[in-house]
């Protein structure tokens, strides 16, 4: 009964920016569980390599797609909708961050991350709407999973002001789209890593890691893991009945904040 209540097995799963950092986390987990995974990244020839390596442990497919722009969303949506009558699972993983002094804080970071933070989800949740509409069934909504941040939730300590900004905006239009969509069968929700080991957090963690583990309560950070766990759950019956939440997976660090 465990393994059916956490079990994703045979289920189309999307994975944006699943070529590295969690959303890899994230597609891993999923083909070592038995679904059929899509990851999408803006470096096809990239995104292809890591999905014949995840290949070996499953089923993977890797796809181009640029989400800087709406067409790039309408493009992957047309994609994996010629491929796949249903998608159960939407992970909107993919994100840019943009770091600067305030004085010399860009108005073009904040065009770049909106669109491709918060547009992007929004954009791909709408376009592929009936094929996670159609994946759904009694007891196993359709399910849109939004990677947000701890960012979005405090005031950072580094001055990426957009970043934030964008996160918190994932995580209340993770509310709102779980509002809307609970009357169609399909959850929403978001989750908020801490650390982890990712393209956008190497060069912190190379110049702050140790000091960044001391400040967790529980003393180290994220592991592939502790991101596929959270996110088989929101994918399984395990997760049926949560939506519009928001979990945070961060060895508890807010606690401190």
């Amino acid at each position: 009964m465990i393994e059916d209540l956490f079990s994703v097995a045979g289920k189309v799963c999307l994975v944006t920016g699943g070529a590295s950092g969690i959303g890899r986390m994230i597609a891993q987990g999923y083909v070592e569980a038995g679904a059929t995974v899509y990851i999408a990244s803006r470096k096809a020839d990239v995104c292809r390599e890591v999905a014949a390596e995840l290949s070996e442990l499953g089923t993977c497919h890797g796809l181009g797609a640029d989400l800087s722009s709406e067409q790039g969303c309408l493009d992957l949506a047309a994609e994996i909708a010629g491929r796949e009558d249903r998608v159960h699972v939407l992970v909107n993983n993919a994100g840019a961050t943009w770091g600067a002094p305030l004085e010399e804080y860009p108005d073009s970071a904040w065009d770049k991350l909106y669109q491709v933070n918060v547009k992007s989800p929004f954009t791909l949740t709408r376009a592929l709407l009936p094929q996670i509409e159609a994946a759904a069934a009694p007891g196993d909504p359709g399910r849109v999973i939004n990677i947000g941040s701890v960012d979005g939730l405090h005031a950072p300590v580094m001055e990426t002001y957009a970043y934030a900004a964008t996160k918190a905006g994932v995580l209340n239009l993770t509310r709102a789209l779980a509002k809307h969509l609970a009357r169609r069968n399909i959850t929403v929700n978001a989750v908020a890593p801490g650390p982890f080991e990712s393209r956008m957090m190497a060069a912190t963690l190379e110049a702050f890691g140790p000091a960044i583990a001391a400040g967790c309560p529980m003393g180290r950070i994220g592991t592939p893991e502790d991101m596929a766990g959270v996110a088989i759950y929101l994918a399984s019956r395990a997760g049926a009945w949560v939506t519009g939440d928001v979990i945070v997976v961060d060895g508890g660090m807010t606690t401190t904040m």
